[in-house]
C-alpha cells in the first residue's frame, strides 16, 4: 500500500524525513477507526495499559494531567469538551494496530517505537509542544485541525503552571485540518499544536529515538558483558608532572583513545544498539498454565506447530539483525543471537513482517542453524500458532 501519496519512499527520505514536514491526504482512502471510542476508554481501565487523560480546563489547574489506571466513574465526571484520552502502545495490545505499523517499514522497523490512539472531544488539544522523535499522525475518526509551528531546542521556555512540556511561546507558521485516513508526517522538534473538531481519534506512529545517555547505559551494560579484564587503562608514555594531582591534557588524551578504541569494535555496537533498539516498550505477563516450559519444549514440539498454516510473532517481539565483518547476530526482546551465514534467509523473512508461513518455516528448518534459532526463538516466547 502506497501511503504517502504521490511521494516515493526515496524522495521521502531525501527531502522530508527529519527535514520538514509533509501532508498527506488519503493516505489511507475510507479509513476506518481499528477501536471505538468506548473500547479505548475501557483499555484506560487496566493496570498494564499506560493512559492518560489531559483537560485544557481541569478543575485543578490548566492542562491537567490525569494518568491511569482510571475507574469507570472517571469518565462521567469530565467535562463536556476540550480534554482527551490517550493509549499509548495500542500495537502490543491489539494486532490489527500492529498490523498498521507494518505499513511504515520504509523506516527500519527496529526504530519504530509504538502506535498511540488519542481520542479527544470537541477541542480537545495537549498544547502546543514537541516531540524529540519523527512522528506521523493519521486521522482515524472525526476531524482534527493541526497547527505548525516553529523549530525548537532544550532552550525553549514551557509553561509553568502545568506538568506538561507545553510551549510558552508558538509561532505558527500552516495550518491544517486533517479528515479520516490523512495524515501528517512531523520532524523532530517542530512545534506543533493539534485541536479536535467535534470528537474524534488521531493514531501517532512514533519511532524510537534514544538519547546519548540512553545509548551510553547500553554500551557500558554492553561492555560490562563481554568485558575482557585484560583491557585496562595504560600510559606508558607517563612523563614527570609538576603537580601528582593534576589531571593532564595527554592523561585525558589516553582516556579518550582508549574509550574510542571500543567504540571501533563494531560488533560491541551492534549488540548494544540490537538489545535496546528490540526491548519490548511493556512487560508482558504470559499464562503458562497447562503449557510447557522452555527447557520442555522440543523440536519435536516446534515442527508440529509449525504445521499451522499461519504463524505470529507475538505483539512484544521486535526484531533485527546485522552482519559485521563476519559475524551475524539476530536480535529480539533485548536478546542476543548469534547465528550463522546461512540464516540470513531466515532473519530477514522473520523481519519484515509479523505474520509467517509455517510450510516456509517448516522448509528452512531443515537447515540445523536455522532449526536451533527458531526452536530458542520459540522457547523464548516470540512466536504463537495462529490455530
Amino acid at each position: 500500500m502506497d501511503i504517502l501519496g504521490n511521494i516515493s519512499k526515496e524522495q521521502f527520505l531525501k527531502e522530508y524525513w527529519q527535514k520538514k514536514p509533509l501532508l498527506i491526504r488519503q493516505a489511507y482512502p475510507n479509513f476506518e477507526p481499528l477501536i471505538p471510542a468506548d473500547e479505548l476508554a475501557g483499555m484506560s481501565l487496566e493496570e498494564e495499559i499506560e493512559s492518560r487523560i489531559i483537560m485544557e480546563n481541569g478543575p485543578d489547574s490548566p492542562w491537567q494531567l490525569l494518568s491511569g489506571p482510571f475507574q469507570e466513574d472517571t469518565f462521567s465526571n469530565l467535562p463536556e469538551d476540550k480534554w482527551t484520552l490517550l493509549i499509548q502502545g495500542v500495537d502490543q495490545w491489539v494486532p490489527e494496530a500492529a498490523d498498521l505499523l507494518q505499513d511504515f517499514n520504509f523506516i527500519p522497523n527496529w526504530r519504530i517505537d509504538d502506535l498511540m490512539i488519542s481520542f479527544a472531544t470537541d477541542g480537545g488539544s495537549v498544547g502546543p509542544h514537541y516531540d524529540q522523535y519523527d512522528v506521523f499522525l493519521l486521522q482515524a475518526e472525526g476531524q482534527r485541525e493541526w497547527r505548525i509551528g516553529q523549530m525548537c531546542s532544550e532552550h525553549d521556555d514551557f509553561l509553568k503552571e502545568t506538568k506538561l512540556r507545553i510551549l510558552s511561546q508558538f509561532e505558527e507558521t500552516d495550518r491544517w485540518t486533517l479528515e479520516p485516513g490523512d495524515m501528517l508526517y512531523l520532524p523532530p522538534r517542530l512545534a506543533h499544536y493539534g485541536i479536535s473538531q467535534g470528537n474524534g481519534q488521531t493514531y501517532s506512529i512514533g519511532f524510537r529515538a534514544p538519547s546519548q545517555s540512553e545509548l551510553m547505559h547500553s554500551l557500558v551494560d554492553q561492555i560490562d558483558a563481554s568485558s575482557n579484564e585484560d583491557q585496562r587503562y595504560g600510559d606508558p608514555d607517563l612523563e614527570l608532572q609538576e603537580n601528582c594531582g593534576e589531571i593532564s591534557d595527554a592523561a585525558l588524551q589516553q582516556v579518550r583513545e582508549f574509550m574510542t578504541q571500543a567504540l571501533a569494535d563494531p560488533v560491541l555496537l551492534s549488540d548494544t544498539i540490537g538489545k535496546l533498539m528490540t526491548e519490548p516498550k511493556y512487560s508482558q505477563e504470559k499464562d503458562d498454565k497447562g503449557a510447557k516450559s522452555a527447557q520442555e519444549y522440543t523440536i519435536s514440539d516446534l515442527k508440529y506447530d509449525l504445521q499451522a498454516i499461519d504463524i505470529e510473532r507475538e505483539l512484544h517481539s521486535r526484531f533485527a539483525f546485522n552482519c559485521t565483518q563476519g559475524q551475524y547476530s539476530f536480535y529480539a526482546g533485548g536478546k542476543v543471537y548469534p547465528i550463522k551465514e546461512n540464516c540470513l534467509e531466515l532473519v530477514k523473512y522473520l523481519t519484515q513482517s509479523r505474520l509467517y508461513s509455517g510450510q516456509k518455516l517448516l522448509t528452512l528448518c531443515e537447515d540445523s542453524n536455522n532449526e536451533k534459532l527458531l526452536l530458542n526463538l520459540w522457547r523464548d516466547g516470540h512466536f504463537f500458532s495462529a490455530e
